[in-house]
């Protein structure tokens, strides 16, 4: 039985969130309706699985959250406002130790919100058997010193843009559990990586600008967003924009990566799976590795077991470090995968086999 409370301070939302929940006969349901109610409910329900809006009187989301950690540590899945204000206050809920989120279709009252119903009830169910993280440390001012001393240390500028694609490229698929791990790993590549990194997160269109901001901030290689046709450069770190699939095309006999409308027959995006069989296309497969990391379902685990077993290599987050264990699991199942390891030992491994 899941133990399940919903936060929000609309009791017309309230409602609708729990219609969702009627017909689960495993999830039991209470209700609070700010961020301090949530905190008290949080200790005597005892939850397994909170959903928590974000904008709240009396205290916020992302206060609640923050209490909620450091009290009784629990899976909890941000129920943000589609839009680019709603993904910067959800990439900070994901660092204080939630383990996903939903957006609302609507805004922040929305009348769709049934919209999102299946996708939640399944989010719910993975959040319950999710891995919690703590809370993460303030990164962004370590990441510029750490890039800086780097770069010093070496005799370079920060930032580096290559037009060669070097030996190789990296593409990494993700899902639930993402954009935290996401922050863990990129900061750790130098910026002289000769590879570039192509990232399939599963996503709201809303959200992955932001993201690749967020990102870009963070890191020593360059961060991109992919909309239209761009360059595929090394040292570059490609974000497949939400809404979309992340494809590599040719345009004057130079490789490109570009953003192409969701394709129905792939059941998430940006599709790993469509983007592991277009690398395959434009790129030998010994060149190619592919890294599975958190996240539901099997995206990508097929395409990724192609490149094992033409000669490329591949990397699935272990158990002990993903959010949810869904997509490694798969790649493991099928036997793609060449190494399985903890998300703290991923950028270490890449860059051996990248020479750095």
């Amino acid at each position: 039985m899941i133990k399940l409370l919903i936060v929000d301070d609309s009791a017309l939302m309230r409602r609708q969130l729990a219609t969702m929940f009627e017909s689960e006969r495993d999830i039991t349901l209470c209700q609070a309706r700010n961020g301090r109610e949530a905190i008290e409910e949080n200790k005597r329900f005892q939850p397994d699985v909170i959903t928590l809006d974000i904008n709240m009187p009396e205290m916020d989301g992302l206060t609640a959250l923050s209490h909620i950690m450091l009290e009784r540590p629990t899976a909890v899945v941000m129920v943000s406002s589609l839009s680019e204000k709603g993904a910067l206050a959800t990439f900070e809920a994901l660092n204080l130790g939630a383990v996903d989120y939903i957006a609302k279709p609507g805004g922040t009252i929305s009348l769709s919100i049934r919209e999102i119903g299946r996708d939640l009830v399944q989010k719910v169910r993975a959040a319950a058997g999710a891995r919690l993280k703590p809370a993460a440390p303030v990164a962004r001012g370590l990441a510029q010193r750490l890039r800086d001393e780097r770069a010093r240390a070496v005799g370079i500028s920060p930032r580096v843009s290559r037009a060669s694609v070097g030996d190789g490229i990296v593409i990494i698929g993700v899902s639930t559990g993402g954009p935290r791990t996401l922050e863990d790993i990129l900061p750790l590549f130098p910026s002289d990586f000769p590879w570039p990194i192509l990232v399939a997160q599963h996503m709201p269109a809303a959200f992955t600008k932001p993201f690749a901001e967020r990102l870009d901030a963070i890191c020593a290689l360059n961060v991109q967003e992919v909309t239209s046709f761009l360059p595929l450069e090394a040292g570059t770190i490609y974000i497949g924009k939400g809404g979309a699939d992340l494809v590599l095309g040719m345009r004057a006999s130079k490789r490109t990566v570009l953003a192409r409308p969701e394709k129905r027959e792939f059941l998430w995006h940006p599709s790993v799976e469509l983007m592991g069989r277009s690398v395959l296309e434009h790129f030998e497969p010994a060149r190619v590795v592919g890294v599975m990391l958190t996240g539901m379902g099997y995206d990508g685990a097929d395409a990724f077991t192609e490149v094992k077993r033409r000669g490329g290599r591949t990397i699935a987050e272990s158990k002990e470090s993903a959010v949810v264990f869904g997509m490694p699991s798969e790649l493991i199942d099928r036997g793609g995968a060449s190494v399985v390891l903890p998300a703290d030992k991923i950028a270490a491994q890449l860059n051996a086999w990248a020479g750095r």
